[in-house]
């Protein structure tokens, strides 16, 4: 254990040399630590899994059920920028969701440290041991966690939900889930419970999704036979497919017996105000438009590419890339190459990146175009704005890793309270 007063940075500095992989996939450890823990669990426990559209679907489920006055916990993964964002409390509706604050994420390390006993756990594994903690201290009505990969063998599923939302499945994590929507829907579906509802968010559900949810006893609901979005108000989160989002949350919210927060007067002022950093963000700085976007799957890079070709401008578009060593790329910048003027590849912050010049040559490739190459992002933005001109737009994607430090550098990230 570190030294009593040691700063939360510290702590995650530490927490990253615990395990020899950043991931490692299965429950036993995190399920034996959880044991020693003996955490009073709520009421209620909603799981989020699926491919993309996760973070959205937490945001508006936390929303609602806050507003309809349910004590609330919220636990995301990636953070944009600081890790407190990956554990949110809202126990007053008046108030809003507040971030965890470092004394609390610390004194949650401190009590996973004393119980561990030499259990190796990994920094995802730890850090939801950690938003457990800090939910069943905060004694909170709902906990809202977001599956961090897959589903059957994610560190989220160690406890039993009693609501579960799969959004979608798409290719993604390839290596750890297997090469085909078959394959990593299975994994996903891991999340059901015999008698527990699951909503499936979008049409056309998997094979695996259907035969593990009869197999199980899991009580599917899906799009088009049990629910629809007619008639969902727009979420103020960009892009068409939140209302989609929206209707998948609010069948899971009534599933699960938490109908108070899908009354439709509730609805109607609530989800017009949900808005999520990241996605779909926009912001106009000296007649330039940014346009910032976590996309990192040919899935989400599709919707992206709609909401390129909806908010089309009269200057050129300029991409500025960066993307993790386990991303298809040629599958990302397909569908955004004809709305793309010019590309410009860039490493991204962390020791999983694909290197600048690897990532340019992909693209090159791939879209038949050159691609630029900057050694450091303030390259990347400097020629971004350079190219893009007064009219113009500038697109930020590939990762979190990327997206996180430029908003910030454009002073566009505002720290929720904590």
């Amino acid at each position: 254990m570190l030294p009593a007063g040691s700063p939360l940075s510290a702590w995650l500095e530490w927490l990253e040399t615990l395990h020899p992989e950043e991931i490692e996939l299965g429950l036993e450890r995190v399920r034996a630590v959880l044991e020693r823990l003996d955490l009073t669990l709520p009421e209620h426990i909603l799981l989020i899994a699926g491919t993309n559209g996760k973070g959205s679907s937490v945001a508006m489920a936390s929303a609602l059920l806050s507003a309809a006055g349910y004590r609330v916990g919220a636990y995301t993964s990636p953070h944009i920028v600081d890790y407190n964002e990956r554990v949110a409390v809202a126990t007053d509706s008046d108030v809003g969701a507040r971030l965890a604050g470092d004394k609390e994420i610390i004194a949650a390390f401190e009590k996973i440290e004393a119980a561990r006993n030499g259990v190796p756990l990994t920094y995802f594994e730890y850090g939801t041991l950690a938003a457990f903690v800090v939910f069943a201290a905060a004694e909170l009505d709902v906990w809202i966690l977001e599956v961090g990969m897959g589903g059957r063998l994610d560190a989220t599923n160690v406890v039993d939900p009693t609501g579960v939302l799969i959004t979608n499945v798409a290719l993604d994590h390839c290596d750890w889930l297997g090469d085909d929507v078959e394959t990593i829907a299975a994994e996903k579906a891991g999340v059901m419970r015999a008698g527990v509802p699951v909503v499936f968010g979008a049409d056309d559900a998997p094979e695996a999704i259907i035969a593990h949810a009869n197999a199980t006893g899991a009580q599917l609901l899906l799009r088009g036979r049990d629910f629809s979005s007619k008639g969902v108000p727009r979420p103020g989160l960009a892009g068409d497919v939140q209302r989609d989002n929206a209707a998948a949350v609010l069948a899971l919210l009534d599933a699960a017996g938490l109908g108070k927060a899908t009354e439709e007067a509730l609805v109607a002022s609530v989800l017009p105000t949900v808005t999520l950093a990241a996605r779909g963000q926009r912001a106009e700085l000296d007649g330039v438009e940014w346009l910032l976007d976590v996309a990192h799957n040919p899935a989400a890079a599709e919707v992206l590419a709609r909401t390129l070709g909806d908010g089309a401008r009269g200057g050129k578009t300029i991409a500025v890339i960066a993307a993790l060593g386990d991303k298809d790329i040629e599958g990302l910048v397909g569908p955004l190459d004809a709305h793309v003027d010019l590309w410009i590849a860039v490493t991204a912050d962390s020791h999983r990146a694909i290197p600048a010049g690897e990532l340019a040559r992909r693209i090159a490739n791939a879209c038949n175009r050159h691609c630029l190459v900057a050694a450091t992002l303030d390259e990347a933005l400097t020629e971004a704005r350079r190219e893009a001109n007064e009219g113009g737009r500038v697109l930020v994607t590939g990762s979190f890793y990327i997206v996180g430090p430029v908003l910030q550098q454009l002073g566009l990230y505002s720290r929720p309270q904590s």
